[in-house]
């Protein structure tokens, strides 16, 4: 086994273990333990918990935010730009459920000033979604409501998914990432369609 092979298999193994036991109550013993490593080579991969927790939710903030300033830089009316959204939320939830599960769940955990800056983050994508979803009320393709009402609820119908790909008991679970995208579509744009 190659050394970037056993990083990687680190990595799956940390974020799995978090996400089963949460974050405080996962030690760097625990994550040695699954990997059947001895504690003190769980630091040739991370420097800490806390460091483990920023680089995933960076770097899974960083993703979104980089897909909603192409979307929002396109010709597209807002109506297909939420389509959009709705995609790639979907595509990265079906890569990455792990690392969204930790986005979900456990940005608390953050250490100021690393979860200021990512409250920031947050922030600045949600403000993102409710200009297009405002833009799509004045252009008539969403009826007229409140809109950050609208947001909120349009952002949370997004935020369960990672469920879906995290639950390993649940073999029934229809993962068609195709299939989940048509339906959670259907059912958004039911809710904001003019009536």
């Amino acid at each position: 086994m190659g050394k970037s092979t056993k990083k990687e298999r680190f990595f799956e193994e940390s974020l799995k273990l978090i996400h089963e036991k949460g974050y405080k109550a996962t030690t760097m013993r625990d994550i040695a333990e699954k990997l059947n490593f001895k504690v003190a080579n769980v630091y040739n991969y991370i420097d800490s918990k806390q460091a483990l927790l920023e680089t995933y939710l960076f770097d899974i903030s960083n993703e979104f935010l980089d897909s909603i300033e192409l979307i929002m830089d396109s010709s597209y009316a807002p109506d297909e730009k939420l389509r959009l959204i709705i995609s790639v939320h979907i595509q990265m939830i079906s890569k990455k459920p792990y690392e969204l599960s930790l986005l979900v769940n456990e940005w608390r955990n953050l250490e100021d000033p690393k979860r200021g800056e990512l409250l920031y983050l947050k922030k600045k994508y949600n403000k993102k979604v409710r200009e297009i979803i405002i833009a799509g009320m004045e252009q008539g393709k969403f009826r007229v409501m409140d809109p950050d009402f609208a947001t909120l609820t349009f952002l949370s119908s997004l935020r369960w998914l990672y469920d879906k790909y995290t639950d390993a008991n649940d073999k029934n679970a229809n993962t068609n990432r195709i299939e989940i995208e048509k339906q959670l579509t259907d059912f958004i744009f039911l809710g904001m369609g003019k009536h």
